[in-house]
């Protein structure tokens, strides 16, 4: 079916407000996902459990959100995409009371899996944009949501630190619960409901099987290394991944209010953009793990750097800001050269800072807080280059109506490269291990060999990202809004 496209009118005022809001409450869902990095290590002890089971905290909120995100994305279409975002913020802000009361596993779990929900909130956040914001300032608006994740994940990690190091560990719950409340009231006060609605009935059998899709897939690909790749329930969970993927595929093909437009999702512009943010969300994912255990690796160990957990996220923190400032450079781009070259040059930027990585690795440079910083700034440059155009690229080619549901799929592809991230990184990195004895004791860390193999998996990854964003078709420009 054609479709008669139109432009927003750039006399429409500047919600400048608004635009601040959504940003902040991009910043809260990723400050709620970085803080319990400082608590891993001591996770068992806090909430009395073993290190395996300790492990499902960040196992469970990858879960929820990867389910959640396209979910969100679809209700934002259907009722309103302010309401669904006070609603993730007050999921948001209930799971963090849970676990700031919580001293066992369970509850604990229960609080992070809520807070899980919320992770679709910048997806349907980029969908009110380009509902509220005119054309010619909608680029960058857009850009500075996308960024707002590697903002929040740059602050969240030091501000973590200190607070688990000197105040406690509950305190951080609290604060990110009264972030959350305050951001739905920002969400309340200042930003405009989204005057487009698809209406129609909630697909409730496609989110049920595209909950066990994604269960079925990303569980195994999270667990795998610890429960081994040919045990029982890895293989088990991968074969009830096909047998479901079918059956919901077929069920959504079929559906007359399909959770998922299946058409849009598999179309080519849309298709490649998604490949391209599976391969970033990997590089992205990497390059906040392999680092910081090098910094903060005893200086005894090979390429270990000996910082605390506090100054190695400080070290790290320039990445979230270069990404954001970044992000007005991918909206300019966009402007002059299309959002895929933006996309395409992104994957360069991140390839270049994990060449700088592996030239400290192997040489002629050295493994210290200087050429990780500077690695760490290139890809945070290459994010926000990318991350702000695959926005760019899915509003080109679908209606306003589909905006949420397109984005939060597309957020979905993100949370897939992640989870693949933290399997084979982690995979990586535990099969080549060195023993060092200390005075404290016995110490055993990743070999060189381990971080180069990880360096290069993630430059594979780069090429998969510029070919698949060169391949996209060109497109004549943004559309913000659409006419039946």
């Amino acid at each position: 079916m054609s479709r008669k496209l139109k432009t927003l009118t750039t006399s429409q005022p500047y919600p400048r407000i608004a635009v601040i809001v959504l940003c902040a409450t991009g910043i809260v869902v990723s400050l709620m996902q970085t803080i319990i990095v400082p608590l891993i290590p001591q996770l068992p002890s806090l909430v009395d459990t073993t290190s395996n089971n300790a492990s499902w905290a960040l196992t469970i909120t990858l879960l929820v959100g990867a389910v959640a995100t396209p979910i969100a994305g679809r209700l934002g279409d259907m009722v309103g995409k302010r309401r669904v975002m006070i609603a993730n913020m007050g999921f948001v802000a209930v799971g963090s009371i849970i676990c700031a009361l919580s001293t066992a596993l369970i509850p604990f779990l229960v609080g992070r899996a809520l807070q899980g929900i919320g992770i679709g909130t910048i997806a349907v956040g980029i969908s009110i944009l380009r509902d509220i914001v005119p054309a010619n300032r909608l680029g960058a608006s857009v850009g500075a949501m996308s960024a707002s994740l590697g903002v929040g994940g740059a602050l969240g990690l030091p501000f973590a630190a200190i607070i688990a190091e000197h105040v406690s560990w509950h305190a951080l719950f609290w604060v990110s619960a009264a972030t959350a409340l305050a951001g739905a009231a920002g969400l309340r006060l200042y930003v405009p409901e989204s005057p487009e609605r698809s209406g129609g009935q909630f697909d409730m059998f496609g989110a049920v099987g595209l909950t066990a899709v994604l269960t079925f897939v990303l569980l195994p690909v999270s667990k795998g290394a610890e429960w081994g790749w040919s045990a029982p329930i890895t293989v088990g969970l991968f074969a009830a991944f096909v047998v479901a993927s079918v059956v919901w595929w077929r069920w959504e093909r079929r559906a007359s209010n399909a959770l998922i437009d299946l058409d849009v999702l598999t179309s080519r512009p849309i298709m490649l953009t998604n490949i391209a943010s599976i391969a970033t969300g990997f590089a992205f994912y990497a390059s906040q793990m392999a680092p910081i255990q090098l910094l903060m690796a005893p200086t005894e160990t090979p390429g270990g750097v000996g910082m605390s957990m506090v100054l190695a996220s400080l070290v790290l923190m320039p990445m979230g800001v270069v990404m954001f400032g970044f992000s007005y450079v991918s909206a300019w781009l966009t402007d002059r050269s299309g959002a895929r070259i933006s996309l395409a040059l992104g994957g360069l930027v991140i390839g270049a800072g994990y060449v700088v990585f592996l030239l400290a690795l192997q040489g002629p440079w050295t493994v210290n807080w200087l050429s990780v910083l500077v690695s760490g700034a290139l890809v945070g440059a290459g994010l926000g280059l990318a991350y702000s155009a695959m926005p760019a690229l899915i509003m080109q080619v679908v209606p306003t109506s589909q905006t949420g549901e397109a984005n939060g799929v597309n957020a979905l592809m993100r949370a897939i490269g992640t989870s693949t991230s933290t399997a084979v990184v982690g995979m990586v990195l535990t099969a080549s291990t060195v023993t060092t004895h200390m005075r404290a004791g016995v110490v055993v860390t990743p070999t060189i060999t381990a971080y180069s193999i990880t360096v290069l998996v993630c430059l594979a990854v780069c090429v998969v990202a510029f070919v698949s964003s060169m391949a996209i078709p060109k497109a004549k420009g943004l559309v913000v809004d659409d006419v039946l």
